[in-house]
Order: C-alpha cells, then sequence, then structure tokens
C-alpha cells in the first residue's frame, strides 16, 4: 500500500509571500491541485519535507480582460471554469475544448491551468510504484542513471503530456513569472526545454502565475486528442489548430503539439500552406510536416510508430473540421 510521506504545508496568501517560501524552501514543490503531485508523491516520486500550498492566494484566480483586448487567466483558475467556456474566452474555443477533455470531470474541479502548463512529463518507467521501480531498477528521471528507453544515451525521453499548452500556443500566449527578482512576462515556449529530466526552465524560486492571450482575431480553433480510454487519461498525442479562411483559402494556420516530445512544440512551415485553395491535398501537407518536428520514444505502452501515425490523423482531422467551420 502506497502512504504519502510527512511534510509541512506552508499556506501562503500572496504571491510575494510564496516567493520567500521557495527561497528558504528551495526544493519545495507547489501544491494547486495536486491531481499529479500527490499520485507522485504516493509513489515515492520524492520525499519533500515542505509543501508550498498556493489555493489562499486570491492573486492566483480570475480571467480578466486585457486592455489590447485579449484575455488573463489566472494560474490557479482551474479547468473546469476554462471548459466552462466564460464569456471572456468565447474565440479561444482551443483552450476550452483541451481543459475539457483533461483527465475526468472530478479532476478539473481542481486541476488548475498552472498545474497542467506545469505538469512533470511522464514515462512508464517513472510514473510506478516504489516497489515497481525498485524491482525494475531506478530510471534517469528519479534515483537512477539510466534512462529505460534509450538505455545507451544520457537523455530523459519522458514525454509531456498537458494539454492545455498547444493550446495557448496557437494564440501565441505568453505566462506571467513571479520570482525572488521580479516578475517577467515572456512566450510560453520560453519556459520548456525538451528533456524529460528538467523540462521546465523557470529560474530558482520562480512561479507561473498567470497566462495572457493575445486577442483571438476571428480564428476558429479546436482541440484533439488521442488517448488509451475515452477519459482520464494523459494524451498519447495532442494537436490544438488556430485557423483564419478567406473563400476557398487558409489566411492563418498555427498548430502545435502534446504527448510527442518532452515538451509541447509549435508546429513549423504552416506558412507554406497560406494562399492556396484547401483541399484533401493541403491536410496531407499539415500532416507531412510532423514526422521531423516530433520525437515520440517508447515512454507510453504504445509504439513511436503508432503515436506518429495518430497525431498526423488528428492534425488532418481537425484542421479539416476547423477550416469547414470557419
Amino acid at each position: 500500500m502506497e502512504f504519502l510521506p510527512d511534510f509541512e504545508v506552508l499556506r501562503p496568501t500572496t504571491v510575494e509571500d510564496a516567493v520567500a517560501a521557495r527561497a528558504v524552501h528551495p526544493e519545495a514543490p507547489l501544491l494547486a491541485g495536486g491531481t499529479d503531485l500527490i499520485p507522485n508523491l504516493r509513489r515515492g516520486i520524492g520525499e519533500p519535507d515542505t509543501v508550498i500550498e498556493l489555493t489562499g492566494i486570491e492573486a492566483l484566480y480570475g480571467i480578466t480582460q486585457t486592455a489590447d483586448g485579449g484575455v488573463r487567466i489566472g494560474a490557479a483558475v482551474t479547468l473546469a471554469d476554462i471548459a466552462d467556456g466564460p464569456e471572456l474566452l468565447t474565440g479561444y474555443t482551443a483552450l476550452t475544448e483541451a481543459a475539457s477533455v483533461v483527465a475526468g470531470n472530478t479532476h478539473r474541479q481542481v486541476a488548475t491551468l498552472g498545474g497542467n502548463l506545469c505538469l512533470d512529463t511522464r514515462c512508464v518507467y517513472y510514473n510506478q510504484s516504489h516497489w515497481w521501480r525498485a524491482a525494475n531498477d531506478f530510471c534517469l528521471k528519479h534515483e537512477g542513471d539510466t534512462c529505460h528507453v534509450a538505455p545507451s544515451g544520457t537523455h530523459c525521453f519522458a514525454a509531456f503530456s498537458g494539454d492545455v499548452a498547444p493550446a495557448v500556443l496557437v494564440f501565441g500566449g505568453q505566462v506571467e513569472i513571479a520570482g525572488p527578482g521580479g516578475s517577467r512576462t515572456v512566450p510560453l515556449p520560453e519556459i520548456y526545454s525538451d528533456d524529460g529530466l528538467d523540462h521546465l526552465k523557470l529560474e530558482p524560486g520562480e512561479m507561473l502565475t498567470a497566462v495572457i492571450l493575445p486577442p483571438a482575431d476571428g480564428a476558429t480553433s479546436g482541440y484533439a486528442k488521442s488517448r488509451v480510454r475515452g477519459s482520464i487519461d494523459f494524451p498519447l498525442a495532442g494537436v490544438a489548430i488556430a485557423l483564419k479562411r478567406d473563400g476557398d483559402q487558409l489566411t492563418r494556420l498555427d498548430a502545435a503539439l502534446t504527448g510527442t516530445n518532452s515538451c509541447p512544440i509549435a508546429v513549423d512551415g504552416t506558412a507554406d500552406l497560406l494562399g492556396q485553395d484547401f483541399t484533401e491535398a493541403t491536410a496531407d501537407a499539415l500532416a507531412a510536416l510532423l514526422p521531423k518536428q516530433i520525437q515520440p520514444m517508447t515512454s507510453t505502452f504504445t509504439p513511436p510508430g503508432y503515436r506518429r501515425k495518430v497525431v498526423a490523423a488528428l492534425a488532418k482531422g481537425l484542421v479539416t473540421r476547423l477550416f469547414e467551420e470557419a
């Protein structure tokens, strides 16, 4: 049977207090919804002396309009609140769809936007009980020195599996970050590294406080994912797309992926598909951009080849549906 380790819980009520607490306890994990952290602690993945709970920080909540007509979403806003599609998120359908398919309904009631964006990478050799990992030898990501996905290398291939990150990417979203040096705002991709062992590039003591989305500008968007079961599971692959059309032609096409690499990725080369009549060949051309940009490994229960086919099929189906809707 798995038990939580003993730890002290700190409950700051301001962002400044949370940053100060992290300065004193730099290894303390942040707890919001806890839907990923608590199961991992039960599995013995980490034994912190201190946990910093963020639910009492009012500044981390709320969805507000920005001066330019975009939207600011606090990091502690729950996925259920986003999935409900509040009026301010009209036009950001990819985000509301992505939030609506994270885990199960009860998870979404407590899981947060910031938690999903900062979700730990996952692997079948990592997200197991302590006794299983001990019996099969620990891995490079935790307590071991070998990546069982690629034993001859020194790189961790655990996959990023957050659903909302690609939806934020296709809108060119930014994130607000608070830390010992003050606050800063950066494009979302700047907080990620394609390294399963160290996929977040936040500085020591920093925490994500909000997401800022520019105006949707009339884009039609959506999100599609594949998972082993039709609910609860993390994505084997997920695709977000935002597009605009003029007649039979695409005038905007942004796509981003999750579940294929150790970080979410924005698809390069989509601009080459603009200004031409949209046909099945256009959808095929989008799918053809993916193989050289993704790196699915045996970090899930399905083989890499399957996930390559799945992500291509998701991209083709989603871009076709959205073009028709637009």
